[in-house]
């Protein structure tokens, strides 16, 4: 008794300039005819946000990088709370670095806030530092941990950063410190580069006194000599597309969306619902990571996707409403159960254990790790069934 499908969906290699709403399209029939299965109301088309990208040509160079860091900060920036990552940061900071003439980087320790380990969490336990209070220059910090490397990468990201600044010719000075305010004691013009506590990092600045302040936001928030840009993130979800440019967060998602929800219902009459992910929102237990290196899990989405699931717990009715029954008579009390719930189950204990996440977190999610993130080569998931439930089966 099948209930929620996620299906990976090949496509061909997207370029600037292609079709990507009547590629989504021709994929996604194309699959259905060849695997024979039918498209149904609210089935989800999924489409990943590079490819998106990739078609509209929303790229930019590190030197139109640098042009637009040069108008709006000094030539002293200090660069806060970066993520540590090859591919989201280091080609930023290439521009960053390009466009001044000394970058102070503050890092946050033991990680970053997407959870890429400085150092062992037990390391500094025993150091007697206190990451609460204690701002570490870089010889203070090798005092006390050496050069720590990545545990998946095998990058020592001090260095790592340090060389790419310095390749640039831009003088480079390091800190490590979780308040935002100990930067302003060598720079009041800061770039605010983590990404979930942007605003709050901001606000703390300016109630400091910091003169200017701008986030990651703000940086390719307009084009700059004909590069891409992004209206609302800057350089906020941007990769490494090669070593002197980015690929920028979708700046059409919502657009892409609709026209594929659009062309669906023109091609089949089927409403689908339809949206744009870029990474899903989780946790790896082990390197401790959180995956969502992008400023939201969904950029577009049609508006069947906006809102939370409303769902009841089935282990609490089977181990507490219905304990006493067992098979058909089991069965049957809990769909009639699920059929009677109240459109607003929250603070309901029926309904405690399930997942008070948005919609478009949960299936951007599912997509995610669905396409993955290599050479599987399905940059189009689509989800059926997702919004059936015990009741209808």
């Amino acid at each position: 008794m099948p209930a929620t499908i996620s299906r990976g969906i090949r496509a061909p290699i997207i370029r600037q300039g292609d079709d990507i709403v009547k590629i989504v399209a021709d994929s996604v029939l194309e699959t259905a005819e060849n695997e024979h299965f039918e498209l149904h109301t609210r089935d989800v088309i999924a489409v990943t946000e590079a490819v998106v990208a990739r078609a509209d040509g929303n790229y930019a160079t590190v030197d139109q990088i640098a042009q637009d860091v040069r108008a709006k900060l000094g030539s002293t920036v200090g660069v806060l709370f970066p993520i540590m990552s090859r591919n989201r940061f280091a080609i930023c900071l290439r521009g960053i670095a390009r466009g001044c003439k000394k970058i102070v980087l503050q890092l946050s320790y033991p990680s970053d806030e997407e959870g890429n380990s400085l150092l062992d969490e037990d390391v500094l336990e025993d150091s007697g530092v206190n990451p609460y209070s204690d701002v570490l220059t870089l010889d203070q910090f090798r005092a006390h941990f050496g050069a720590p490397k990545h545990r998946f990468t095998g990058v020592d990201y001090v260095e790592y950063y340090e060389s790419v600044v310095r390749e640039e010719g831009c003088d480079f000075e390091v800190l490590f410190a979780n308040r935002p305010e100990a930067i302003l004691k060598l720079t009041n013009s800061v770039l605010v580069s983590n990404i979930h506590g942007r605003e709050r990092t901001a606000r703390r600045l300016k109630k400091a006194g910091c003169e200017n302040v701008l986030t990651l936001c703000d940086i390719l928030s307009a084009p700059v000599n004909g590069s891409g840009y992004q209206p609302d993130y800057g350089l906020l979800g941007s990769n490494k597309a090669t070593e002197t440019t980015i690929k920028l967060f979708p700046k059409n998602a919502q657009a892409v969306a609709e026209g594929i929800q659009k062309e669906i219902l023109r091609r089949t009459g089927v409403k689908v619902e339809a949206m744009v992910y870029g990474d899903g929102a989780f946790k790896d237990p082990v390197g401790k990571i959180w995956e969502l290196a992008d400023p939201v899990v969904s950029p577009g989405f049609t508006d069947g996707l906006i809102g939370l699931p409303n769902e009841l717990k089935l282990k609490y009715l089977a181990d507490n409403d219905f304990a006493g029954l067992s098979g058909e008579a089991l069965r049957d009390a809990i769909r009639a159960r699920i059929r009677q719930k109240e459109s607003d189950l929250k603070g309901q204990m029926a309904s405690q254990g399930t997942t008070p996440r948005r919609l478009t977190d949960l299936i951007g999610s599912l997509c995610d790790l669905t396409s993955g993130s290599g050479d599987k080569g399905t940059p189009i998931v689509l989800v059926q069934n997702y919004f059936t439930n015990y009741a209808e089966g």
